[in-house]
């Protein structure tokens, strides 16, 4: 895709009002810890989980909380909190994760309130605390299309990474898998202590955790791994080598509809409005993704960074575009993943559209060729919609997150909403099973 990251610091993104969404945080029940009007500081909980009290979510900056937005049934939809000039932090008080037990580091991370950039697999959710992992498994590099450089973001970032490395270490009685690309040259990832370094090499979904686990050590059925990637470890090692809980992030902006790409600082829940302004093209629909195009969130032009990402794109929408011939166009500006017609350029200008509707599953084996993993795709999806869980079982449900499906629904001849399949069944199987 064409609108490739400029790898160059271009400044800091501040917003007056910070939103927090907890749909971010999958697989948790969120209580408040917080009313309207309550005054916080960076790193105070704004929520809690329901089923695990001791899971906080901590707020990114210091401030008045302005308004609780809900949707329906009373879910709360977001957070907002009007930012101090100057971010007032809670101290937590620096520590050594190699002179604490592993309960010790737990409750350090619960207390802390990000305890959520830990995922489980199973289920691709919020880690279960009480659920001793068999082994943890981070990845070094993202592989998706547009994606940031993590040796550009993680710059000087050395000592926090072996602070998380350390810390991770002490959380699990297996292992902690570490895997790199080749092409990283970053001190703190190649020469990482109290990890088993792995390179992975080869297009996306290479830098995918999911693969890495299925190469490395699968998931079996009644196991529990957890994951998160380097940018995350890096923020846990921040909390122990400081005491406080810094939730910025280093934001690449990409897309073909860019005009000028780069880097900005930022914390999470930063409205981007100002990222945007007179730095997009204008007289076309356009479609703002927090994170990557094919995972990423839909937000609206004056929407916020989403938990999690560390990439903005913005693409074509494409609902303003008519083509004489529809798919039977031969026109050397499309692409075409089955080669229905000549693709004949490196980089492309992608839009949003489907280029078709939802239909039965074409049966093609086209989800094998973007899915690398020792599974059988095609089948896998047919259990998850007839929720055979026998059936789930066998092919490897336990293994998969929805991302691990993007590539497959990118190329989808029957135009099938592949990731919300997955994460409907995977929510489903883990209320039934647990």
């Amino acid at each position: 895709m064409l609108g490739e990251c400029e790898e160059t610091l271009r400044g800091t993104v501040t917003s007056e009002l910070v939103r927090i969404c907890p749909e971010d945080y999958q697989g948790i029940t969120p209580k408040l810890s917080v009313r309207a009007g309550d005054n916080v500081k960076a790193g105070a909980p704004l929520f809690y989980d329901k089923n695990h009290p001791e899971m906080l979510f901590a707020s990114p900056v210091s401030g008045v909380v302005t308004n609780i937005e809900r949707g329906e049934k009373r879910r709360i939809l977001y957070i907002e909190v009007k930012a101090d000039k100057t971010t007032d932090y809670v101290d937590f008080g620096s520590k050594k994760p190699a002179t604490l037990s592993g309960e010790e580091v737990k409750k350090t991370i619960l207390d802390a309130g990000i305890w959520f950039l830990i995922k489980q697999r199973p289920y691709d959710v919020v880690a279960v605390p009480g659920k001793a992992p068999r082994d943890i498994f981070v990845t070094g590099f993202d592989s998706a299309p547009l994606a940031p450089s993590y040796d550009f973001l993680l710059q000087n970032r050395e000592a926090d990474l072996q602070a998380g490395f350390d810390a991770l270490a002490k959380l699990t009685a297996g292992k902690v898998f570490l895997s790199i690309s080749p092409k990283s040259s970053n001190k703190g990832l190649r020469e990482a202590k109290n990890v088993v370094i792995n390179e992975f090499d080869g297009p996306h979904p290479a830098g995918n955790v999911g693969v890495q686990i299925n190469r490395l050590k699968p998931v079996n059925r009644g196991e529990t791994v957890w994951t998160l990637t380097a940018l995350d470890v890096a923020i846990i090692g921040h909390l122990f080598n400081t005491g406080i809980v810094d939730l910025t992030r280093t934001v690449a902006l990409t897309g073909s509809e860019v005009k000028q790409t780069g880097y900005w600082k930022m914390v999470i829940g930063t409205q981007l409005k100002q990222l945007f302004l007179n730095n997009v093209t204008e007289g076309i629909s356009l479609r703002y993704i927090s994170g990557n195009p094919l995972t990423g969130k839909k937000i609206d032009a004056d929407g916020v960074l989403r938990a999690g990402h560390s990439q903005v794109t913005v693409i074509p929408e494409g609902d303003d575009v008519h083509e004489a011939f529809g798919w039977a166009s031969l026109s050397p500006k499309r692409y075409s993943a089955g080669c229905t017609y000549p693709t004949l350029k490196k980089a492309y200008r992608m839009d949003a559209r489907m280029l078709g509707g939802p239909r039965a599953i074409i049966v093609s084996n086209e989800y094998d060729k973007v899915f690398p993993m020792d599974i059988y795709p095609e089948q896998l999806i047919k259990a998850i919609i007839a929720f055979n869980i026998d059936k789930m079982e066998a092919l490897g449900i336990y293994e998969v997150a929805p991302e691990d499906f993007a590539l497959c629904e990118f190329v989808d001849t029957s135009k099938l909403e592949l990731q919300h399949i997955v994460r409907t069944g995977l929510d489903m199987l883990r209320k039934e099973m647990e």
